[in-house]
């Protein structure tokens, strides 16, 4: 999930750039554009079991902390934390209960922002820990028995900028 033109909102979309560039998806596994979506994710939100959200997270933490929050923890989140476009994450949470479809497990994995302002570079702190995110993602689908496997030989076009924000349902 994620704003690329709006500096480290946009670490979703590295994030899973990393992850489709150094990591094979396990079966079943379903990995999706979801930027600033919303509810036009909805039909891939409800036909999920299990799903892991990739944002920035605001929290009182320095600029690039690590976040994970799971079940019950998720929604208020969304409404609180992430960035003020997200709203759009709440309306597909709010969507998917509404309809009595939300996935059984849910987890927000994201790092603190130091900026949210118009631009496409992520700031020094969220890009240290890039890559900590991504293992992070990897080690939470493991929790939910998804078993993604490391890449011996990576595309060749494999910069950051190449996708945007991904949704993965499991």
């Amino acid at each position: 999930m994620g704003n690329l033109l709006c500096g480290d909102d946009g670490l979703g979309a590295a994030a899973v750039a990393r992850l489709e560039r150094d990591w094979e998806a396990p079966d079943g596994a379903l990995v999706l554009d979801g930027g600033t979506l919303g509810l036009a994710l909805l039909p891939y939100l409800e036909d999920a079991r299990d799903v892991i959200l990739v944002d920035a997270i605001r929290a009182d933490e320095p600029p690039g902390t690590l976040v994970v929050l799971s079940g019950d923890d998720v929604a208020p989140a969304v409404r609180h934390r992430l960035s003020p476009h997200q709203i759009g994450v709440a309306d597909l949470l709010d969507g998917a209960r509404l309809h009595e479809r939300y996935p059984q497990r849910l987890v927000l994995v994201g790092l603190v922002p130091a900026t949210l302002s118009l631009g496409i570079e992520r700031s020094a702190a969220v890009e240290r820990h890039l890559q900590e995110l991504v293992e992070e993602v990897v080690a939470q689908a493991r929790r939910l028995e998804h078993e993604f496997v490391r890449r011996t030989n990576r595309p060749s076009d494999s910069r950051d900028h190449g996708y945007v924000a991904r949704v993965f349902g499991l």
